[in-house]
């Protein structure tokens, strides 16, 4: 039986195939260097892996997400001429892509079958997603057929991402003679997705009795990380394969398909901790957001705290010392034992250290503006005032070295609005903006076992901004244990705050929490943008007005 879009199928008879996994890395926009990376990729598979089939990720030839490019006039155009180029260099494999295809004046995210110079088979994206971080429904139409194509005599049943996870697109192509499925996916990091996608897809070929190539996309595009992580479950619903995920390669699978197509199990990767995954997803934010955009190198202020201890870990372990620059930047107020774990780390970590202390520049502003502050006393004015003479340093050394400034501070400080707009919130991307305080310091310990880089006094003493004599942030907020049990409450399940307080929580602590988050908006707007881990950040997830009315009680 063939549908819309498919050539016909032939009968079943028994025969080998070979199914390249292409977990790549690929670039938003760059169409030319993308189609040149999926020639070259196709033709390795075929050489060193004897591919009959090469499958790469969702719009790999736009890269994903290319949100607004999408709109532009001259996005057909350029992505006809891939589709040309494709088809001109006569692949010895097949392969699979993602492309976006204009039919009937409607634009949609398609996957499309190259075999032999010419598209042989095309399928478009039934269930463009709308939640979270995706937004396609601005930009595609529906699908609305399965399209089971003959892929070298064997019916392959194609989606795209979403459609796996809804009911409809596996039982149609099931129904429709798919003796194996190859989903194509964009499916972005957070820190429960792959255990999701796991229990999916066991569940999808058990029921449906049938194989699933899930071929994901590796790599970060803003503030989005891609774990890669690709999979191949049997029609018994038994995990034969998996890629490791935050790294980009070609995984073969090989393929006995009469009734079923079965694959050749192999030795599946260990399972990475929860701290493992996260620093993974952290690094390759990092690096990616570094190098995709041009720079040479980053700065970042090293306090001497958890935060830049784990912030400087990641960035050099992303880029490599040489490209990382550490500043201390003192005033009366650190403590010896800041300047002195901050020199320790730096060293450990073989990246460049400078120290310049603020106070010069401290007690300058202050006489300029001692005649309007006359009679008043000291309060956060003064706090602030250090953190934006340090934002001050940081930025002109960016704009005098070329390096990104790399801000570092987390969830739960960005949530309640502890951070100095124009101060430790000047750069141009925030490490941890979506890693809670109590995991920076799971992070931290994570990061150790590795090798003994954070000294370990950073990671037990009380945590202090340094703004003030004797300052420890849980003067002025509940304990992060708590805190960050609230926030999470709040901030990525939409709780009440009614219903926070009747799972146990202190109604003033409560109060205080969300009252903290709702008016900080304005700063968050502000802020630069940093890797997502949760399946609610600060960023493209929660999109809440500034000005607003709003009580959050019930």
């Amino acid at each position: 039986m063939s549908v819309p879009g498919s050539t016909p199928l032939s009968s079943p008879s028994p025969r080998t195939l070979r199914v390249v996994m292409a977990q790549l890395d690929f670039l938003v926009g760059d169409i030319p260097g993308n189609t040149d990376r999926v020639i070259e990729t196709a033709k390795r598979a075929y050489s060193e892996h004897n591919a009959d089939i090469v499958v790469f990720p969702e719009l790999c030839i736009t890269g994903y997400p290319p949100e607004d490019l999408l709109l532009r006039p001259s996005m057909d155009i350029r992505v006809n001429e891939a589709l040309e180029q494709l088809q001109a260099a006569h692949l010895d494999a097949a392969i699979v892509i993602g492309a976006p295809v204009r039919s009937d004046g409607s634009l949609h995210n398609a996957a499309l079958v190259i075999e032999s110079g010419k598209i042989t088979g095309r399928y478009f994206k039934r269930f463009p997603p709308n939640y979270q971080v995706f937004d396609e429904k601005r930009y595609f139409a529906d699908g609305a057929d399965a399209a089971v194509v003959d892929i070298c005599g064997v019916p392959v049943g194609l989606m795209v991402c979403e459609d796996i996870w809804a009911d409809g697109p596996v039982e149609d192509s099931v129904v429709a003679g798919a003796r194996l499925i190859i989903n194509l996916n964009a499916s972005p990091y957070d820190i429960h997705k792959q255990t999701r996608r796991k229990t999916l897809l066991e569940r999808k070929s058990r029921e449906n009795q049938v194989s699933i190539v899930y071929a994901n996309l590796v790599g970060a595009q803003d503030e989005l990380v891609f774990d890669g992580g690709s999979m191949v479950y049997d029609s018994t619903g038994t995990l034969a394969v998996e890629a490791p995920q935050f790294t980009s390669g070609l995984f073969p699978v090989e393929f006995l398909c009469d009734r079923h197509c079965q694959p050749t199990s192999q030795p599946l990767p260990a399972e990475p901790s929860l701290e493992a995954s996260i620093y993974s997803a952290l690094v390759a934010g990092v690096r990616d957001y570094v190098n995709k955009n041009g720079f040479k190198s980053v700065v970042l202020g090293l306090s001497g705290g958890i935060d830049s201890a784990v912030a400087l870990a990641v960035a050099a372990d992303a880029l490599g010392p040489e490209r990382v620059r550490a500043v201390m930047m003192p005033f009366r107020y650190t403590l010896g034992i800041s300047l002195e774990d901050a020199e320790a780390q730096a060293a450990a970590m073989k990246v460049q250290y400078d120290v310049y202390s603020i106070e010069p520049m401290y007690e300058s502003f202050m006489a300029t503006l001692a005649a309007p502050f006359e009679g008043m006393t000291l309060d956060t004015t003064e706090q602030n005032l250090q953190a934006r003479i340090r934002g001050v340093l940081l930025m002109s050394l960016s704009n005098k070295f070329g390096s990104l400034v790399l801000t570092t501070g987390n969830k739960s400080e960005v949530a309640v609005g502890y951070s100095t707009l124009y101060g430790d919130m000047a750069g141009g991307f925030d490490v941890l903006k979506d890693v809670s305080k109590t995991m920076v310091f799971r992070l931290a310990w994570y990061r150790n076992s590795l090798s003994p880089v954070i000294p370990e006094r950073v990671i037990t003493r009380p945590p202090s901004a340094e703004l003030a004599p004797d300052q420890k942030d849980e003067d002025s907020l509940p304990g992060y244990d708590v805190l960050d049990q609230i926030l999470s409450l709040y901030v990525e399940q939409d709780v009440s705050a009614d219903a926070i307080v009747a799972k146990g929580f202190d109604e003033a602590d409560v109060k205080r929490v969300i009252r903290l988050v709702d008016i900080n908006e304005y700063k968050r707007r502000q802020a630069p943008i940093g890797v997502r881990i949760t399946e609610r950040g600060f960023g493209k997830d929660r999109r809440y007005p500034i000005t607003s009315g709003w009580k959050s009680g019930k």
